[in-house]
């Protein structure tokens, strides 16, 4: 495996150098506790010092790119393993739809107005990258914040939840890399969930057995790890399928994650050391891989060399917060409006699905490698920037711990989470 004669020679080099980052990271985040800064941020700048922009210590060779791959669909599965399906029905989530429904309308404006001003040939993908946010990003801040379990945490993670699934939705149904009409699209994904509503039916039933349960619980402690080699099994034949309908593999992922979540958690006492393995595996390992390996092809030349690409990153910064924060404004009745400037900020916060949508819209030659390269900056700086004003707005305000849970609250808010390290779309 590690070069033998008869097998083909790969270097793990870049592995190596790229691992050694994931390790060092969180142990700068342990000394200082106080950096405003997510862990994914500073893994994807780390690699982009180790990488050819800047050191040239690493490069994305064939193992980085098959971990990265792995890390990303790892990535949205634990995204869908988050998303608490009893939440989207609370009594919130109309507020929280209503704002992603002027999301989207400030998105296709804002998208109109780059377009008209030459800096966009796919207003469409752009919309969809505006309105994204990633969740995975906001809940250890909500949790550090005693936020989790308010009616203003509940609210922003509906609301973060929306704006996961249908980016992940429209993504895979207007740009994947399979050349369809939207017509065959749409007739794809038509089959595709009815597919995976027949999967989740299936194995709702074959869950039901009390023998399999037993079965599950003694193999949990051996080698046979049966619930997590489940899991990972049917994240993967997810990927698959719905690469096989023409759509990104990350949708199968997600959806996994979604399938694995109804099975497992909802209804019933979370397991919360299955749940610590999954986490394990893909935070652990697969995760930082891919952030790290982010920075590593990211090309500064493509934004250093071009200065108006290098003009446009403020330009979409702004457009992120335009698109959605402005909308959070519609929580005022609900969280007052400091909370609600909170909750702004955090909804503008995205870096998961950029990096993931950029990529595709490379892929597919609908974003071009410095358009590509300046959304993905924007991103990093969301990342950076929004989560710690948002803070400082609530620690501002905060009064006396008090709790108002709104409905059924997800294994998310009630398990530990990665410090500081967390990554959803």
């Amino acid at each position: 495996m590690f070069g033998g004669n008869r097998m083909l020679a790969i270097s793990f080099n870049s592995v190596l150098i790229i691992a050694a980052i994931a390790v060092v990271v969180p142990v700068v985040l342990g000394l200082l506790p106080r950096l405003p800064v997510p862990g994914a941020v500073l893994m994807v700048v780390a690699g982009i010092v180790v990488g050819p922009s800047v050191l040239g210590w690493a490069r994305i060779d064939a193992p980085v790119q098959v971990l990265a791959q792995l890390g990303l669909g790892m990535l949205l599965f634990l995204a869908g393993l988050e998303i608490d399906v009893d939440r989207l029905r609370s009594p919130l989530s109309r507020l929280a739809g209503i704002a992603f429904g002027v999301s989207a309308a400030l998105g296709l404006f804002c998208a109109g107005l780059f377009w008209l001003a030459g800096q966009a040939h796919q207003p469409f993908l752009l919309a969809i990258i505006l309105m994204s946010t990633s969740a995975g990003l906001l809940l250890p801040l909500l949790k550090d914040a005693g936020e989790a379990t308010t009616e203003f945490g509940q609210l922003v993670m509906t609301a973060a939840a929306l704006a996961e699934v249908v980016p992940i939705l429209l993504l895979s149904l207007f740009f994947s890399a399979a050349a369809k009409t939207t017509a065959d699209q749409l007739v794809s994904l038509a089959i595709f969930l009815a597919l995976l509503v027949l999967i989740g039916l299936a194995l709702t039933r074959v869950r039901r057995l009390s023998r399999l349960d037993r079965l599950l619980d003694r193999l949990e402690e051996r080698s046979g790890q049966l619930r997590v080699r489940a899991a990972l099994t049917l994240a993967l034949a997810c990927g698959v399928l719905a690469y096989r309908f023409g759509f990104a593999s990350i949708l199968g992922a997600f959806a996994a994650g979604l399938l694995v979540h109804l099975l497992e958690v909802s209804g019933r006492e979370p397991n919360h050391l299955f749940l610590a393995k999954l986490e394990g595996i893909g935070f652990g390992f697969l995760i930082p891989i891919f952030f790290i390996s982010v920075g590593v092809g990211f090309n500064v030349k493509d934004l250093v060399n071009h200065p108006a690409t290098l003009a446009e990153v403020p330009l979409f910064l702004v457009a992120l917060l335009v698109v959605r924060g402005l909308p959070a404004l519609l929580y005022r009745r609900v969280t007052g409006a400091r909370r609600a400037a909170a909750a702004g900020l955090m909804q503008a916060t995205t870096l998961t699905f950029v990096i993931v949508a950029a990529a595709i819209g490379q892929e597919t030659g609908k974003l071009t490698s410095t358009t590509a390269a300046a959304l993905v900056a924007a991103g990093l700086l969301s990342a950076a920037l929004f989560p710690a004003s948002a803070d400082r707005i609530l620690a501002h305000g905060r009064k006396p711990a008090r709790s108002s849970p709104v409905g059924p609250v997800g294994h998310g808010s009630s398990r530990p989470q990665p410090t500081g390290e967390s990554g959803g779309p």
